[in-house]
């Protein structure tokens, strides 16, 4: 599963000074990049061995444009995601890794179903890692022009990987955004985070499980995982309360919560930790509660569907029951998103891009638009909606 926008963590340029430095023709600014990596203090020789095999790659550009999974409803993008097999799977693996969950969970304080969910969905649990060659890969990104900012900073975390032996630049290969390995992380990620899970001196994401599982864990608890803590709770919503408050903008404790209705549909509250009630569908929809570790999955990937679905598969993962769908009002459609967009950009709400795609932006926008409108605020939009604007 490729991410929205990948987590760059090692970035050293602004997006002002990698903008100056990216597009004219490739093989300048390959020659531009050597030029940076000699001045870093890599050895010239290195250099000219790292990037001997770089090539541009328009399948990555291509990729880049299309990621229209992620214009699906929850419950179509959950159901998509989570099979029987990635259930079983996940179950397998957790007994046959059981000591690195151990190791992970005393270290880090992430449960097992947390790295399991990532596993499944990256990379169905190693068996398909990706197939773009991860230097031509960023070095494509990089000159292209959209988001230099964080994809060049990646290649020069690749040569030191490579310095280190742990990366091929003829023969690495993974996601067309340039992560590695069977959870996915970028070249900086590695560096900052790598774990040898498994004693042989090497960090490989790729081949060995332990390394990946360990490391995923690091960059989690690097990125503000609460130790031991929640992440999300399904819950039930009454028919009537003040829909406004739903979102991750709103946090109150499960026991204010619980004055206006809401109860968890199994388990216990995590008592006295700040939550908020999400809706993803809208009133009639599927509900959670989101604790504070749930805002760390967004540093992972920054698709709120791929967010929730991969936070839902954790619970499941760990005996949760499959998520009660409700009898949600029929969404809208790519094209109408869009429309809707241009409707809310017009009345001067921020709603992003318009692509399609029902980001943080769009549903602030919708909630606030039904508030004005006298309509249940629940940041759902649907064709009433629309048709009203």
């Amino acid at each position: 599963m490729n991410r929205l926008l990948p987590v760059a963590l090692a970035l050293t340029l602004t997006a002002t000074q990698a903008m100056a430095q990216c597009g004219g023709s490739f093989s300048g600014f390959v020659q531009g990049l050597k030029s940076e990596a000699v001045q870093k203090g890599h050895a010239p020789a290195a250099v000219d061995r790292f990037f001997a095999t770089v090539r541009q790659d328009p399948k990555v550009i291509k990729a880049d444009r299309a990621q229209g999974v992620f214009q699906l409803d929850f419950t179509t993008f959950a159901r998509r995601l989570i099979s029987a097999n990635r259930i079983n799977a996940g179950v397998a693996n957790a007994k046959k890794y059981g000591s690195v969950f151990n190791r992970i969970q005393s270290d880090y304080g992430i449960s097992p179903g947390v790295l399991l969910a990532f596993w499944a969905f990256e990379t169905d649990y190693g068996a398909f890692q990706g197939d773009f060659n991860t230097l031509n890969a960023l070095t494509t990104l990089a000159h292209d022009c959209r988001r230099p900012e964080l994809f060049r900073p990646q290649i020069f975390s690749a040569l030191t990987l490579f310095e280190h032996g742990d990366f091929d630049p003829a023969r690495t290969t993974g996601a067309w955004a340039g992560e590695i390995g069977m959870v996915q992380m970028l070249p900086g990620d590695i560096l900052e985070n790598g774990v040898d899970g498994d004693g042989d001196g090497h960090v490989l994401l790729k081949t060995s499980a332990p390394d990946a599982l360990m490391s995923g864990a690091k960059m989690l608890r690097h990125l503000g995982w609460r130790a031991g803590e929640p992440w999300l709770q399904e819950i039930a919503v009454p028919a009537q309360m003040d829909w406004s408050k739903t979102g991750l903008r709103t946090t109150m404790t499960p026991d204010q919560w619980a004055a206006m209705g809401v109860r968890p549909r199994s388990g216990q509250w995590a008592a006295n930790l700040p939550a908020s009630v999400i809706i993803p569908q809208g009133r009639k929809g599927p509900a959670f509660l989101a604790y504070p570790n749930f805002s760390v999955y967004f540093e992972w990937n920054q698709s709120f569907t791929y967010v929730l679905t991969a936070a839902y598969f954790a619970n499941r993962l760990m005996g949760a029951p499959v998520f009660d769908a409700g009898n949600p009002e029929p969404g809208l459609s790519g094209p109408q998103m869009k429309q809707l967009q241009q409707k809310l950009a017009a009345r001067g709400f921020d709603v992003g891009d318009i692509d399609g795609i029902l980001g943080a932006k769009s549903r602030e926008a919708v909630q606030a638009v039904q508030q004005e409108l006298g309509l249940p605020a629940d940041a759902w939009p649907t064709t009433a909606l629309l048709n009203r604007l």
